[in-house]
């Protein structure tokens, strides 16, 4: 589905539209013909009226049909109908938000709505309120929300194309074993959610039939252009899940395309020049060579030099003593596994533990946290031989008395509900401008990470001030090194309240797509969401992609009866042996949150009820 411009021979096709969308309600005939001079559309009017078109972006078939009337900053949402056969498929939210974008652009600050009664609630969901000094039909409000100057920044108040390039960004770093390799390529469905409203995604990945449409409807976009199962590697696996084979051995084809995603695209001339012809921003998942040859946006040498374990330890030093809520872990470079040994015995046994961590690594691979003798072993076993880095455990500062706040702010006290876990996302614009996004709390379980939520409350106001300030300046160092894009710090929560920041990821990640789909759900659905990020929803029972697709379809609509959005991120790992889904969750208030969270997950483990064994009676067939 796309959204056009009305033409003004399209008036009597577009009345009759309008007419047969008010008959879904079931009025009678005499009702619609009173109403008929109202709702009737002249070509004279079109462009005054502001009316625009959703239609079916294959036939151009009229789908549904808006108008933004009267001159700003006060105005009204005159028409919006749709197609009675295609109601409930998202045309009317992605024709509201179409409606509120305009609007903001012309500097309207507010639109009334004259609602048919039946869909007051429709409206109200998407954040309109009811006011009085209506006529014979219910007046609603509402007001666009502004957008956020650090979505501007990202988008350049455009579209984006998005790239799934996980795998490539990672692999800049080191080879990736083909289990990192099959994580990346689930993980990089994420990246469709890289920008609030894409218009082509690119994914290494096959993805299921009917993913993208649902995250249409969900998140009101307009057709977005999907490009799927490019990477040699993805292909590999593919081949694999279809023959039951391991994915070692289903080797790609001679013809397949190069590893890494930004080059399976430079080598399909047509789809290169299709994308750049879009004339587009490019939004990688991170930086690559290949990348910034795609975008004709290529970074310096060295702007990536903080993706580095140690090089981000050292900024970190640097920066830390103008801010005094802040620690820093100590960090030592162990030249092999015999080295690190020794340091972690010597932190364990002064009884606080150690962290050993390689050079790089995402989602808390090669991170490692090891308080007993007992534990080490295994840990070094499964590291790489060197060189790695070992730094002093910080000790959960929740357990911990907080020391009074001096005036002179060296001992700074944080709330006693400060979560272990922090992170802190902002970006560097093309000009070098540093943008704060936010501050999240991360769910992580044994250092690995597993979702985040953002939105009010999410992190304490106090907490969330220090992870501002500091990430900030960490902006401009990267800035002043020549990076440009998306960034995150994060954190955990020391003793004496401090927050220690541990690593720096210089792309996209898990918190910054729940930031994304908050813009998105505040935008077109008005108020300040809660939005919550579980990237691994263990299922009950493996699902092919067509009962998966009609799985979650069933899920948002439960969601949504308990006033709760869900949208699924990663649909490609629902059929893997340990079959798994990833999904975010977005609300107005905490409990319908928790309660959507609770559905889901729910929902998940009751799919292998249907496959479990039944007791008969004894003697029955």
């Amino acid at each position: 589905m796309r959204i056009r411009e009305a033409r003004p021979g399209e008036a009597r096709a577009l009345s009759a539209l309008v007419l047969r969308s008010k008959a879904y309600w079931g009025y009678d005939e005499a009702f619609l013909a009173a109403c008929r001079a109202e709702l009737t559309i002249s070509a004279s009017e079109m462009t005054e009226r502001r009316l625009v078109v959703a239609e079916d972006a294959m036939s151009g078939e009229a789908l549904g049909v808006a108008s933004l009337e009267g001159p700003a900053p006060n105005g009204a949402l005159g028409l919006l109908f749709v197609e009675p056969r295609v109601i409930g498929r998202g045309i009317g939210r992605a024709l509201f938000a179409h409606v509120l974008d305009t609007a903001r652009a012309l500097g309207f600050e507010r639109l009334t709505i004259d609602s048919d009664p039946h869909a007051v609630d429709f409206y109200r969901a998407l954040g309109a309120r009811p006011v009085r000094g209506g006529g014979a039909l219910p007046r609603l409000l509402v007001e666009p929300p502004p957008r956020r100057a650090w979505v501007r920044a990202w988008t350049r108040g455009r579209r984006t194309v998005q790239l799934g390039n996980v795998g490539e960004f990672q692999a800049q770093f080191g080879e990736l074993t083909p289990l990192a390799r099959r994580a990346s390529g689930h993980y990089s469905c994420l990246a469709v959610l890289s920008g609030p409203h894409p218009a082509a995604v690119v994914l290494p990945e096959t993805v299921p039939p009917g993913w993208v449409e649902l995250l249409c409807r969900q998140l009101a976009w307009e057709s977005v252009e999907v490009y799927d199962g490019l990477d040699a590697a993805a292909q590999a696996t593919e081949a694999a899940r279809a023959t039951d084979a391991a994915p070692a051995e289903a080797a790609p084809a001679d013809d397949a395309p190069p590893a890494g995603l930004t080059a399976a695209i430079l080598a399909r001339p047509a789809l290169t020049r299709r994308l750049r012809g879009l004339g587009l921003p490019f939004v990688p998942w991170g930086h690559t060579e290949p990348s910034g040859e795609l975008s004709g946006e290529p970074l310096p040498p060295g702007a990536l030099r903080h993706e580095s374990k140690s090089a981000a330890n050292a900024l970190f030093q640097r920066l830390a003593p103008a801010h005094p809520a802040i620690t820093v872990p100590v960090q030592r470079t162990a030249a092999g596994r015999r080295e690190a040994a020794r340091l972690l015995l010597a932190r364990i046994r002064s009884g606080d533990g150690g962290v050993v961590k390689t050079e790089h690594g995402v989602g808390g691979s090669g991170t490692h946290v090891v308080r007993s003798v007992r534990a080490l072993l295994p840990v070094l076993r499964a590291l790489p031989r060197g060189p790695l880095l070992v730094e002093d455990y910080l000790t959960d500062g929740r357990a911990c008395p907080r020391s009074a706040s001096g005036r002179d702010g060296t001992s700074p006290e944080l709330p006693g509900d400060v979560p272990r876990d922090l992170t802190y996302d902002g970006l560097v614009d093309t000009a070098g401008t540093v943008h704060d996004v936010g501050a999240a709390r991360m769910d992580v379980a044994d250092t690995v990470y597993r979702g985040a939520s953002v939105g009010p409350g999410a992190v304490p106001e106090q907490a969330a001030s220090v992870a501002l300030r500091f990430g900030h300046a960490v902006g401009l160092e990267l800035a002043a090194s020549g990076y440009r894009g998306w960034y995150d710090v994060d954190f955990v929560t020391a003793t004496e309240g401090r927050l220690a920041p541990t690593e720096i990821n210089l792309r996209l990640t898990g918190p910054s797509v729940a930031f994304m789909v908050k813009a998105r759900l505040d935008e077109t659905r008005g108020g300040d969401h809660l939005v919550r990020s579980l990237d691994h929803v263990p299922l009950g029972a493996r699902l092919p992609d067509t009962e998966l697709i009609g799985w979650l379809e069933e899920l948002t609509g439960r969601c949504a009866g308990i006033g709760a959005v869900l949208v699924p991120s990663i649909p490609t790992a629902a059929f893997d042996p340990a079959p798994f889904v990833g999904v975010l969750l977005g609300a107005r208030a905490p409990d319908c949150l928790d309660a959507a969270e609770a559905l889901v997950r729910g929902a998940a483990q009751d799919l292998g009820r249907i496959f479990a064994p039944v007791d008969r009676p004894a003697g029955s067939t």
